[in-house]
């Protein structure tokens, strides 16, 4: 596709890879979320300021006790096929998540110390939700995105054809998935908000980095993230604008802890003794970043700078392993994702760092849905380490990766468990009181640093391109450009 093949109205993404499933409750990648996000509604959704706002609810209140939450719902909203959204979708999806036998990983976002939330329906548009205790993430997790309830009923959600073809009640309807090649969304023009400015969205599937650049430059999409190594270069094009902002990330190399040199605490200190997080900033971050030290981002407001800092020291490093047994070193796997130029450059990096204490590191580069099914398989997990990010939602509740009841089959696919983080997890959740949260979540963040689990890398800092024949972007920062899409226009 040439630029000029372009429809005049219509904008073009790039995806890193292909999506998985288009089921926002079953899906765990950012290429499925990707293309959900235009697709679907949440009661509530996040604005510029990282704050949460009513969406699919007009408004809601909060018993006393924390226990009972009432959302009002609005009644001007369709599903894309014409039927009105009811509070039936909204306890319908929730239920779902907490089926056992629906593959969502977001089960215990709505379990509060082994007991489910319950939802009741009080009429059409009013809904309930009755928690066992006070849950301070409540309000964001009844941000997740609703499905509807006449398509998906008496189906198997984890198998329905919906999961290819959804069907929702955002600003654009679906409209096709190629694989390997585009998925395309189109205008819902019954929207509740009013007919978005864009007709059309094309998610182009691009994997590696450099071509996605080049398609950049040459007009084939009009959006993607700038290589640090190119932003010099590309800021003079004018064409291209460029915006710099902080994001709500971090990038780590998580480790098996079922690997029997990796459940050694020590090992892994020595490892992060061995990582010159400078060098990695410098060399494949170009400074675009700062080292990270704890699964927190310095940009939320749960973010504490009490944590284990192991700067870089290969005399500390090699005592470590000594006194852990590995005085020789060993030998291990680590997984990074195809066409990711900036972890695959981290990785042969991190090799020679390491290889400097005696530890050898092989590379294994997979496909993207390929690694994520080693990651995200229910049994035990078949790999030594693995480099990703995780992009990090505004309410700092991190249960799912790091509470050991998240094993095997949510997002603690490491294997960390410690009874003193679970505690604080526990208390982190049933806490309302945001600054007796900050002082938990400080505790907690202290304890992982020190376990270190994921050898913590850097925080990223997105550097993102846009061709200037896009407008109504949102005010750059950790929410994105492309916050209300239903704005976003083509310039005549």
């Amino acid at each position: 596709m040439c630029a000029a093949a372009h429809a005049q109205d219509t904008l073009v993404f790039r995806l890193g890879g292909e999506a998985s499933i288009l089921n926002p409750i079953l899906s765990t990648d950012t290429a499925s979320g990707a293309i959900e996000g235009p697709v679907f509604n949440g009661l509530f959704k996040v604005n510029e300021k990282l704050e949460l706002v009513p969406d699919l609810c007009r408004s809601f209140k909060v018993s006393k006790d924390g226990k009972v939450w009432t959302f009002h719902l609005r009644k001007d909203v369709l599903w894309h096929d014409g039927l009105p959204f009811t509070a039936h979708d909204a306890k319908f999806t929730f239920d779902a998540i907490l089926n056992p036998k629906v593959n969502s990983v977001r089960r215990g976002d709505y379990i509060i110390d082994g007991e489910p939330i319950k939802f009741k329906v009080v009429d059409a548009y009013t809904l309930q939700a009755i928690l066992p205790r006070p849950f301070a993430p409540f309000k964001a997790r009844a941000s997740m995105s609703i499905l509807p309830k006449h398509i998906l009923e008496g189906t198997d959600i984890n198998t329905s054809s919906f999961n290819r073809k959804p069907l929702g009640t955002g600003p654009f309807r679906f409209k096709e998935w190629l694989p390997g090649d585009q998925a395309v969304v189109t205008a819902f023009d019954r929207y509740y908000l009013g007919k978005p400015k864009l007709s059309e969205i094309v998610y182009k599937i691009i994997p590696d980095d450099n071509a996605g650049l080049v398609a950049l430059e040459t007009g084939h999409i009009d959006t993607d993230s700038i290589p640090p190594k190119d932003f010099d270069r590309i800021k003079k094009i004018k064409e291209i604008n460029t915006y710099q902002y902080d994001v709500l990330m971090y990038v780590y190399m998580g480790l098996n802890l079922d690997r029997p040199f990796f459940a050694n605490k020590k090992v892994r200190q020595a490892l992060a003794y061995a990582t010159d997080r400078d060098q990695l900033i410098k060399l494949v971050l170009k400074g675009f970043g700062s080292p990270a030290y704890c699964p927190m981002s310095p940009v939320s407001w749960a973010y504490s700078n009490d944590v284990a800092r192991y700067k870089y020291d290969i005399k500390k490093a090699k005592q470590l392993l000594k006194k852990a047994g590995y005085e020789k070193g060993f030998e291990f796997t680590c997984l990074i994702n195809q066409g990711n130029k900036e972890r695959e450059k981290a990785a042969i990096i991190l090799q020679q760092q390491y290889k400097k204490i005696g530890v050898k590191m092989k590379i294994r580069v997979l496909e993207w849905s390929a690694l994520l099914k080693i990651v995200n398989n229910p049994g035990p997990k078949d790999f030594d380490a693995v480099i990703m990010g995780w992009s990090l939602g505004i309410d700092p509740d991190s249960y799912s990766i790091w509470h050991s009841s998240q094993y095997p089959k949510g997002f603690n696919f490491v294997h960390y468990n410690n009874p003193e983080a679970d505690k604080l997890l526990e208390l982190g959740r049933t806490t309302i009181d945001q600054n007796e949260r900050k002082k938990l979540y400080a505790s907690l963040w202290k304890i992982i640093s020190e376990d270190q689990p994921y050898i913590f890398l850097w925080y990223p800092r997105a550097i993102t391109g846009v061709r200037d024949r896009v407008g109504g972007l949102s005010r750059p920062g950790p929410a994105g450009l492309f916050l209300n899409i239903e704005q976003v226009y083509i310039k005549k």
